[in-house]
């Protein structure tokens, strides 16, 4: 479609150099097309346009002190890109590879999965290219603050409610919330994934795993099974995979395999989730260490061959374009029936093309991993209410989010000739009502 192709065109000239989000554009616009040849007004008011281009781009500079005495000197980002259904929404990112290009594909992609939730909430991202590993607390605390010295500016309860992603885990999210309010003088939901003291939700940390095998439970469906019985790969050892994992063994699955940056393990018997949370959570230690407790695993340098264990179920959690189209090839000959990205744009396009020609189930990350973003939501309920949910209500509430993602994905892929293709039906789902709301609302 030469429309399309038209915008990728002005996207790439306009971005230059940002790869990542040349990537999630043009996956995301190529399954619109029969959605804008049905819907002509998207066209006549530019929404396809508008949508590519953030409303807000804030970078700033972000200065500290180490425990040295040393000035040093981070980048912060803020990019605030749509808020047609809700406030801005989307995590902040603290890691060495953070840039405009990958907080850009990020925030864009936010738009779709926020609404995809059925919750109202805009789409956003941040971050910067601070590492908070090998840091102490002290710094960490000093770099946060001077973080939200200049965020506090750009962000509020009802206009943008940051939360954590990679690197932003309690610790981080507790100085920044209370530096803001020192700031503000105002205790208020600025910030989700907050501790349960003061104002977060229970199943916030369990949330975007439990998503995940909530939606590949729905997903499997499709082939009359269930985890029941089935090997699964995990990528990763966050907060993500960790509770992906333990839902999968709540489910009756196995979990054969996670990994870290070195390098992955193998416990044939299944992963102890209790040793790897040991070392993530509390002793913030490497995964090889797992060894040392269950001698009979297996460690391997490097994460690529995670994808070469023969498994049922794939759940990438780890980073994007981790499996690539040799890998998807290798899964799939070594039987693997169901893929879902529990991290953002894990497949690159070659490899989730190789799954939907070989009869795959694939779950697309902006499907699949809603569930982070869920329950920050109602997160922002509760604090709005001055009221706390129990565990059970908000995983109850989580699993029907979930399942409705399921349904609107698959529904919109049926009706624009696509079944099957949870990847363009979710693109399509959560474009429609943002798209909706935009011409609703004028040229804004």
């Amino acid at each position: 479609m030469a429309y399309v192709n038209e915008i990728l065109a002005k996207v790439m000239e306009r971005n230059p150099n940002e790869p990542e989000f040349h990537q999630a554009v043009k996956e995301v616009l190529e399954s619109l097309e029969p959605v804008l040849k049905r819907h002509p007004e998207y066209v006549k008011y530019a929404v396809v346009e508008r949508i590519v281009e953030p409303e807000r781009q804030i970078i700033f500079r972000v200065p500290w002190v180490d425990d040295n005495g040393k000035v040093e000197v981070n980048r912060g980002f803020r990019f605030e890109f749509n808020s047609a259904i809700g406030p801005y929404k989307g995590g902040l990112r603290f890691h060495p590879s953070v840039n405009a290009s990958i907080i850009k594909f990020l925030g864009f992609e936010q738009i779709f999965k926020n609404s995809l939730t059925g919750l109202p909430i805009g789409g956003g991202k941040g971050g910067s290219d601070f590492d908070p590993k090998g840091k102490s607390d002290a710094e960490v605390m000093r770099f946060c603050q001077s973080f939200m010295a200049e965020l506090c500016r750009h962000i509020g309860p009802n206009t943008d409610v940051p939360a954590g992603d990679i690197g932003v885990g309690g610790r981080e999210i507790g100085f920044m919330y209370g530096y803001y309010k020192r700031i503000k003088n105002a205790y208020e939901g600025v910030l989700t994934g907050k501790g349960l003291n003061w104002g977060g939700s229970l199943v916030r940390t369990e949330a975007t795993g439990y998503g995940l095998v909530y939606f590949t439970e729905e997903m499997l469906k499709e082939k009359n099974v269930t985890f029941q019985g089935k090997n699964v790969v995990v990528s990763g050892s966050g907060n993500v995979a960790i509770y992906a994992a333990q839902k999968v063994a709540q489910l009756g699955g196995r979990v054969l395999a996670m990994s870290d940056s070195n390098g992955y393990i193998i416990d044939e018997s299944g992963i102890d989730l209790e040793t790897v949370k040991q070392l993530k959570e509390v002793e913030r230690k490497r995964l090889k260490d797992y060894l040392t407790t269950h001698p009979s695993a297996s460690f391997f340098e490097g994460c690529d061959g995670i994808w070469t264990i023969p498994c049922d179920i794939a759940l990438p959690c780890a980073t994007q374009n981790e499996i690539d189209e040799l890998a998807a090839q290798t899964l799939v000959a070594n039987g693997c029936i169901a893929v879902a990205e529990g991290a953002n744009m894990p497949c690159t396009p070659a490899a989730v093309q190789v799954f939907q020609n070989q009869g795959v189930l694939f779950g697309p990350a902006k499907a699949a991993n809603a569930g982070g973003v869920a329950v920050s939501a109602l997160e922002m309920s509760q604090n709005s209410m001055r009221y706390t949910w129990s565990f059970e209500e908000v995983d109850a509430k989580l699993k029907e989010i979930m399942i409705e993602i399921y349904r609107k994905s698959s529904a919109a892929a049926q009706e624009y000739g696509l079944a099957g293709n949870l990847a363009a039906g979710a693109n399509i789902a959560g474009f429609i009502k943002v798209a909706d709301s935009m011409v609703a609302q004028g040229v804004v």
